[in-house]
């Protein structure tokens, strides 16, 4: 359809357009609207010139609503403060006191290790001679006083051996000693520590027993004897006494 400009004897002094304040004159627009088939508007402005008005008024910038909420977005996902305070009461109530258990411990325990050490070896050294001591008590007597002697011996040990020791020290030991007047006189030139521990102990006692009688000539002997011990309250009392 071509578009046709027709004179219209309507008075050309008519109100301007108020939509786009240029004066135009209304039987024009009319036959404009008419040949291009646009409908008029009630204000004199066809539709087609409202949707340029709509098209070209200013739109609202994209992303307004983002960079309004972009403030509480940054606030929400900075929060530095109440990062530290959980970290510090995490410190506070868990790595610190954990800290002190795990020192406290080691601590323990390397002072632990020390005085285990200075038992161990105060136990070597009376162990020692606790063997060598109740050795020479078990074996030595004399005629008159073998009952004493040994009796006294006997103290000195404990377990089955003690009660084994007394049974055989008076059915053989003693009556031998009174009637035949034997006398026993040892010494133990050495002993050696097999092992120890705070309670219990094995030494090895090297022996020299030696016999003198009114009837029969003297006569010595030499002998190793394995000796273990076990701590009762403060004492080293031998509980085996086995010749090797």
């Amino acid at each position: 359809m071509r578009l046709r400009l027709k004179s219209d004897p309507v008075n050309r002094a008519q109100a301007p357009s108020a939509t786009t304040g240029r004066h135009r004159r209304p039987g024009i627009e009319r036959e404009l609207a008419v040949v291009s088939g646009s409908p008029i508007s009630s204000d004199g402005a066809t539709a087609d010139e409202d949707d340029i008005d709509e098209e070209t008024s200013p739109a609202p910038p994209e992303g307004s609503d983002d960079v309004d909420d972009a403030p509480h977005d940054a606030a929400a996902s900075t929060c530095p403060p109440a990062v530290g305070r959980r970290w510090a009461r995490v410190v506070a109530y868990g790595l610190l006191p954990a800290l002190t258990v795990v020192l406290g411990g080691g601590a323990g325990y390397l002072t632990w290790g020390v005085v285990s050490a200075r038992f161990v070896q105060l136990a070597r050294v009376e162990s020692v001679r606790a063997a060598t001591d109740g050795t020479m008590a078990l074996l030595t007597y004399q005629p008159d006083t073998a009952d004493k002697d040994l009796s006294a011996a006997r103290e000195r040990l404990t377990g089955k051996f003690k009660t084994s020791y007394a049974v055989f020290t008076h059915q053989h030991v003693i009556p031998d000693a009174r009637e035949k007047h034997i006398s026993s006189v040892v010494t133990v030139p050495a002993a050696a520590l097999v092992h120890a521990t705070m309670d219990h102990a094995v030494v090895m006692v090297f022996v020299n027993q030696s016999f003198i009688s009114d009837s029969d000539p003297p006569t010595s002997t030499a002998s190793d004897v394995r000796v273990t011990l076990e701590k009762v309250g403060r004492r080293w009392l031998i509980s085996e006494f086995t010749p090797v």
